[in-house]
């Protein structure tokens, strides 16, 4: 899928990916499918910069922050055919996990602190 040129691990890292991006989101020759896909992208980034601490933005968040272009992306989906492709795949917060012995505990994931996004050991 061409979306994943742009943002390679999921999100755009920089600001130039950022803007290709959108770019390519408000294209309308684009097919719809990947349009939805690019919304989805889009609107979860910018769920997560407005939840996360302004002291820990980077570049790509500051502009997706301040340009208002981004502040009111229009949904593509335009029935629910489209719903198949904004399938959510949760991930689960209770499973089970191996100890060294073989035996199987039940692990329950913490919802992880908006203001620490990096620090791992926080979910692990």
């Amino acid at each position: 899928m061409k979306v994943y040129q742009f943002a390679c691990r999921g999100f755009p890292g920089t600001p130039y990916k950022l803007e290709r991006l959108y770019k390519y989101y408000a294209n309308p020759h684009v097919p719809r499918r990947n349009r939805i896909v690019t919304y989805m992208l889009l609107s979860k980034l910018k769920d997560f910069t407005q939840r996360c601490n302004v002291a820990l933005h980077n570049r790509t968040m500051t502009l997706l922050c301040s340009n208002p272009a981004y502040q009111d992306l229009v949904n593509p989906m335009q029935g629910l055919e489209d719903l198949s492709y904004a399938e959510k795949r949760h991930i689960p917060s209770h499973f089970l996990r191996v100890k060294d012995d073989g035996a199987t505990a039940l692990r329950v994931m913490r919802t992880p602190d908006p203001n620490l996004p990096f620090d791992l050991d926080q979910i692990a």
